[in-house]
């Protein structure tokens, strides 16, 4: 691409006063310079475009039709070099303060905070975890990742990020001799989901299986740890499994994986739509969990209706 041929930008801004003001001094003035300084690169500006600028006269400057012209799309330029400036000024010290769902970011938002932080090195947060939906309020926070059934809150922008569907975990010392006897394997609860067992079971046609007793951990991390551990299966989510696969001693302990109506969402009140810093990290997150979607293996579905 060809360098741009532009004049320098302090005559600009010395000709866009003076024509704002239609008076030098006024121009120097505002500027903290020289009247003599704002003459000459008036000067030097219609020396550079070959052209008058400026009538002048007894009763002060007028502007000749070129030097409006020039003056008008100065004006507009200066203004838009402003504005991205002050863009940038906000974007660089604005902190936001999101609440998260505590597995999602252990599992998904730290795993991609690297990413997150050379794709926006002007972006600063506060983080604040929770697995209960209660303190995930768009309200308390300038933006939530939080579990929703999608439908629609009015004052509220709600962006889907990752889909939740259910899918049994173990290590696979458990399947060394073929596949699992459900009836006989220990199930590990996740106690703020106590029914995820009974549901994937009845999905998997395994509605004979049941669930009382089996150790109970006060969050999924522990469940799947303990599962990879070798102490029995337990039931995770999905989309949330790459970082376990990878890191631990784990493996699907089935194939059927069963979706429901919920998604992992972005949600921030409808004040902070324009919000340069909201903005900025709501549209890499949500690319990051579109990519994650495309990257993702294909895997065996039951194909009935999501619950």
């Amino acid at each position: 691409m060809a360098s741009r041929r532009l004049p320098p930008l302090h005559a600009v801004r010395a000709f866009e006063a003076a024509a704002r003001h239609l008076s030098i001094t006024r121009a120097a003035d505002e500027l903290n310079v020289t009247v003599g300084a704002i003459s000459r690169h008036v000067r030097a500006l219609e020396a550079r475009m070959g052209t008058a600028l400026f009538l002048r006269g007894s009763r002060g400057l007028v502007l000749t039709a070129p030097g409006k012209a020039f003056a008008d799309s100065a004006r507009e330029a200066l203004d838009r070099i402003a504005d991205a400036a002050e863009g940038l000024h906000l974007r660089r010290f604005r902190r936001l303060s999101v609440g998260v769902y505590g597995f999602f970011l252990s599992r998904f938002l730290l795993p991609m905070w690297t990413s997150l932080k050379s794709t926006h090195p002007e972006l600063e947060f506060d983080l604040h975890t929770s697995a209960n939906p209660v303190d995930l309020l768009a309200s308390r926070y300038d933006a939530v990742i939080a579990v929703s059934d999608g439908q629609h809150r009015t004052g509220l922008v709600t962006r889907p990020l990752l889909p939740i569907a259910t899918v049994p975990v173990c290590s696979p010392d458990l399947l060394k001799d073929g596949a699992l006897d459900f009836t006989s394997v220990p199930l590990l609860h996740n106690r703020p989901r106590p029914d995820d067992w009974r549901r994937w079971l009845d999905y998997a046609q395994l509605t004979t299986v049941p669930v009382q007793g089996g150790s109970s951990f006060e969050n999924l991390g522990l469940a799947i740890e303990a599962a990879a551990a070798g102490l029995g299966v337990a039931i995770a989510i999905e989309s949330l499994l790459a970082v376990d696969l990878a890191q631990l001693n784990l493996v699907r302990a089935h194939s059927i994986v069963r979706p429901t109506r919920r998604h992992f969402v972005l949600e921030y009140e409808q004040r902070m739509a324009d919000d340069p810093a909201v903005i900025a990290f709501a549209n890499w997150l949500c690319g990051a969990c579109k990519q994650q979607g495309k990257n993702k293996p294909a895997a065996t579905k039951a194909t009935r209706k999501a619950v």
